[in-house]
């Protein structure tokens, strides 16, 4: 079997939070890798609304607990631990008595980092699924904590729950913001344009909503025509989809970034 079965290969990497990982996966394989981290996570400016989330939840006001991402549950705790550490064993009985309902691997496996699993793991891992796979279970009068993305509202799901009879409570603990400048994030595009990159991988739906908000949507577009453009699963596929862009890779189930980057080595190497 080839070691570096990238070699010879660009892949352009908008990721964050797990950059230097993702890249040296790719890199191992002999993959240039074009680092352009698209959007940068930081906790709540305010932590006043995230700890009184958590001083309720600990005291039992929440029956089901829906978690968006793995980050979200880990900036809850991070709260926690810098500003009112005594808080954080209660909120952790309270988090193993709640019906925990998750959306996608990445919240699954920050309960696992606690001893914890998901009751309810929606199917698909999107809004819709969580939906989908309350709309058959009794919520009239159960109080819902929502573990939002970033600071989007997800007003699909709360009027839902609403519906449904529930009583919602919300919680942003952590906030997106521009990662690398403008003019870098051009210059990636321009790359993109002369076809010098052989594939994007996004990896977060903020990482698109940036790209198309540094330039006019027909120029994204024709960049990323010129490129294999990959998703790290049905989220960040459906935030492409909107722009316009089709993902033409996405692993099959796992969606983290090792399994990302076994499709993009499966595909590049079927079109060397």
């Amino acid at each position: 079997m080839d070691p570096q079965p990238l070699a010879g290969r660009t892949v352009a990497v908008p990721e964050t939070r797990e950059l230097e990982v993702f890249a040296a996966m790719l890199e191992r394989r002999g993959a240039s890798v074009v680092r352009c981290p698209l959007v940068a996570i930081h906790d709540a400016p305010d932590p006043a609304p995230v700890l009184a989330f958590a001083r309720g939840f600990a005291g039992g006001s929440c029956d089901d607990l829906i978690l968006s991402t793995g980050e979200g549950l880990r900036r809850i705790l991070g709260c926690i631990e810098r500003h009112e550490p005594a808080l954080k064993a209660g909120f952790l009985v309270a988090l193993a008595r709640v019906r925990k309902i998750t959306r996608g691997p990445k919240p699954a496996r920050a309960l696992r980092e606690l001893g914890l699993k998901p009751d309810l793991p929606a199917q698909p891992p999107t809004t819709a699924g969580i939906i989908a796979s309350l709309a058959g279970q009794d919520l009239k009068g159960r109080r819902v904590g929502v573990q939002l993305y970033g600071t989007e509202p997800n007003r699909p799901l709360v009027e839902f729950l609403e519906r449904a009879g529930a009583t919602v409570l919300s919680v942003a603990p952590y906030v997106y913001a521009d990662g690398a400048d403008d003019a870098a994030v051009r210059g990636l595009l321009a790359r993109l344009n002369t076809g010098e990159v052989d594939a994007i991988a996004f990896t977060s739906t903020p990482q698109v909503e940036r790209l198309f908000a540094v330039a006019p949507a027909a120029a994204v577009c024709a960049a990323l025509a010129h490129t294999l453009v990959a998703a790290v699963g049905p989220v960040v596929a459906e935030a492409l989809e909107r722009h316009g862009i089709k993902a033409r890779l996405m692993p099959e189930e796992s969606f983290f970034l090792k399994p990302l980057t076994t499709a993009l080595e499966e595909a590049l190497r079927a079109h060397a």
